[in-house]
C-alpha cells in the first residue's frame, strides 16, 4: 500500500433535496491545490454518484471522484460518498482511509452524513470545515453536535433564501451549532479561507 501524504485538514459537506445543482456552484469554485481532502455526503440511492463525481470533476479544477472502499484519503481530491452505502473515515497506521458500510439508514438515508461526521471523531486533523447545504430533515446536525464535544470544527451553513430546500441548514443552525450562514455563491470562497492551499 502507497504510503498516504500527510492529511492535516478535511472538509466535509452534506446535501440532500436540491444537492447536486447546488454542488455544481461550490466544488467548481474549489481551487486545485486546495490543502484539504473535501468528502461530499449527498442523499443519493446506489448507481447515481458515479455520474455525479463524473460531472462534477468535468466542470473543476479539483479532481472530483467517487468513494471507493480502503482507499487512501488525499489533498486536493474530492470524494463524494457511494449511494447506498455509508462513508466512514477511518485512521490506521498513519494512514487515512475511506471505509464503505451497509449499516442500517440514519434518518431514513444511506449515506448518512452523520455517520461520516461521528467517524471523524476517532481521527487526528488539524482543521475540520463542515458545510451543510440544501436538504429536506435534520441530517447532520446530530453528528456535528458529537463532533463539536471533542474537536474544534468550523461549521457552515447554507442560508435559507439560496437553499432549494431550507431544512438541514435550518436546523444546524437553530441548534446553535453553526458558525456562519452563507449564500450558496460565497461556501467555496470561506472552505478556501479556512482551509488555504498548497
Amino acid at each position: 500500500m502507497p504510503k498516504n501524504r500527510v492529511i492535516k485538514n478535511l472538509v466535509v459537506i452534506a446535501s440532500s433535496t436540491g444537492g447536486p445543482k447546488s454542488l455544481q456552484q461550490v466544488i467548481p469554485k474549489l481551487p486545485k491545490n486546495l490543502d484539504a481532502a473535501v468528502i461530499v455526503v449527498q442523499h443519493m440511492p446506489s448507481g447515481f454518484t458515479r455520474s455525479l463525481a463524473e460531472r462534477l470533476d468535468s466542470l473543476s479544477e479539483i479532481a472530483v471522484k467517487e468513494a471507493e472502499e480502503g482507499e487512501l484519503l488525499q489533498n486536493s481530491q474530492v470524494y463524494i460518498a457511494k449511494g447506498g452505502l455509508h462513508l466512514k473515515v477511518i485512521e490506521s497506521k498513519g494512514n487515512v482511509l475511506l471505509s464503505l458500510t451497509e449499516e442500517p439508514p440514519r434518518e431514513g438515508v444511506r449515506p448518512c452524513a452523520n455517520y461520516t461526521y461521528e467517524s471523524l471523531i476517532d481521527t487526528n486533523f488539524e482543521s475540520l470545515v463542515a458545510v451543510v447545504m440544501t436538504g429536506m430533515g435534520a441530517d447532520g446536525t446530530v453528528g456535528i453536535r458529537n463532533l463539536k464535544k471533542v474537536k474544534n470544527i468550523y461549521t457552515i451553513a447554507q442560508d435559507k433564501e439560496t437553499s432549494i430546500i431550507y431544512g438541514m441548514p435550518r436546523m444546524v443552525k437553530e441548534a446553535g451549532l453553526s458558525d456562519i450562514s452563507l449564500p450558496l455563491n460565497r461556501i467555496a470562497d470561506e472552505i478556501t479561507k479556512k482551509m488555504g492551499v498548497r
